[in-house]
């Protein structure tokens, strides 16, 4: 299994921006944190970058849940969703795999919330 879901989209990429916070929103998701990657190399190293954009997606009861089985898995958290162009121009949407990144922590009970945000974050790529 991959470490990340991806969608190429048909929207521009400020269209696509949108469709994300709603699609996010709909499945209990909240954007804690946006980062515009393009903007900040830019601005820390003078470099030209392609649109690129990283959001960090929380869904509080289950963020809760899991703090509670694992007091160390804020290191994991928020999930991260990525925006980017390409260089073809398409753009795609990609969303990190729980079930992946919740194996590198040896607890099981985990295993049941990293199922229902992976579904959740499943279902959030499948309405873009």
């Amino acid at each position: 299994m991959a470490y990340f879901n991806s969608k190429v989209v048909n929207y521009s990429f400020e269209e696509a921006e949108n469709k994300i916070k709603e699609a996010l929103q709909k499945e209990g998701f909240g954007v804690l944190t946006e980062i515009n990657v393009k903007d900040t190399l830019k601005k820390k190293l003078d470099v030209d970058f392609r649109n690129y954009k990283i959001f960090g997606a929380c869904n509080p009861p289950l963020a809760y849940k899991a703090l509670l089985m694992e007091e160390n898995i804020g290191v994991l958290l928020p999930c991260n969703v990525i925006l980017q162009e390409k260089h073809d121009g398409t753009v795609q949407v990609s969303a990190v795999n729980p079930m992946e990144s919740m194996q590198a922590v040896k607890n099981s009970a985990l295993s049941e919330v990293a199922t229902e945000v992976s579904k959740k974050l499943e279902r959030f790529l499948a309405t873009l």
